[in-house]
């Protein structure tokens, strides 16, 4: 067991000791934590690479934060691999019961807020989420395709903190 726990830390070098490792350790380290790393994100919820809510954006942060740690050496190298694990079934877990809980989707991933109705602006809903006039209107032209807002039957800010506009049928 000697022989084993030395090769492997002739391989990924010492933990703790970033100074003391050399650019092959930490080029080892790289690719094990980029195979780990996808591994997890896979097994995980491909969703949360679009990074659709807050709740999906910090997952991926923690995972990078926590995994670029194991590969400089400042925390322990397998340790850290196990916590990206048990980060991932967090993620995973609080995933699925948001899936079966509105209540709960709500608390971790937000609510979308109506910012326009009928071509209306609801100015009130614009202050509270802090959508200027100038962010609806260039939303407006890049993703509705025009610069009237009263083709708009209703825009909403959503979760992910997109704008997504309904326009009114034409008669």
């Amino acid at each position: 067991m000697n022989a084993l726990h030395d090769f492997i830390l002739m391989i990924i070098g010492p933990d703790g000791q970033a100074k003391e490792l050399t650019l092959l350790q930490i080029s080892i380290r790289g690719l094990i934590i980029f195979i780990a790393g996808l591994t997890m994100v896979r097994v995980g919820d491909r969703r949360s690479l679009s990074q659709k809510t807050a709740f999906d954006a910090i997952f991926i942060v923690l995972l990078g934060s926590m995994l670029s740690r194991a590969i400089n050496g400042a925390a322990p190298f397998f340790p850290t691999i196990g916590a990206g694990v048990i980060l991932v079934f967090i993620h995973r877990g609080f995933a699925f019961v948001a899936f079966r809980s509105h209540w709960f989707g709500k608390v971790i991933k937000g609510v979308d807020e109506t910012l326009v109705r009928n071509g209306e602006i609801i100015w009130k809903t614009m202050a509270q989420c802090l959508v200027s006039k100038h962010d609806l209107e260039e939303d407006l032209r890049l993703d509705a395709k025009t610069e009237d807002i009263s083709e708009i039957r209703v825009a909403r800010l959503e979760r992910s903190g997109d704008i997504s506009f309904i326009k009114k049928e034409r008669s």
